[in-house]
């Protein structure tokens, strides 16, 4: 099982994201976490090595399992832990390998073309909720979303 860390950074009305260029959608800058790492050391590292930014005291928003189907057959199955900050440092990358980065409005992000389970992520944290959030989504091979679910489920669509 792949183990993944991200962080939806936030600086006042602004939410920084990555638009990747597989598929043209929006995400959450992070990536795989390396062997013997805690999560929260990953999200710093992946962050910093994808943004430049240096989150300071990333806060534990939501751990999730994601299994792609093909078909009935289990074809890749991850976890992906998810954090929030408001706080950080450095300078933006003018520059990244996995996507161009992007500030974009608050109120914004839930238009913008991304996968179905990220959009209901960054709908329970933008809404202020400080619960973490637990889930498991499942995807087909095309990252069509089949099923979810998550606890709390209040205020997610």
């Amino acid at each position: 099982m792949q183990r993944v860390t991200n962080c939806i950074l936030i600086n006042q009305d602004y939410v920084l994201l990555i638009k990747k260029p597989s598929r043209g959608w929006y995400a959450m800058p992070g990536g795989k976490m390396e062997q013997g790492e805690t999560i929260k050391e990953s999200v710093v590292r992946e962050y910093w090595e994808e943004t430049g930014l240096t989150l300071e005291k990333p806060t534990l928003a939501g751990v999730f399992t994601f299994n792609i189907y093909d078909e009935q057959q289990l074809e890749n199955e991850w976890m992906m832990f998810t954090f929030v900050n408001r706080n950080y440092s450095g300078t933006l990358n003018d520059h990244c390998k996995e996507g161009e980065l992007t500030w974009v409005r608050r109120e914004e992000v839930l238009t913008l073309p991304m996968a179905e389970g990220d959009r209901k992520i960054f709908e329970y944290v933008l809404s202020g909720n400080k619960d973490v959030l637990f889930g498991a989504f499942q995807y087909t091979t095309a990252y069509k979303l089949l099923d979810f679910r998550l606890d709390p489920w209040e205020g997610v669509k």
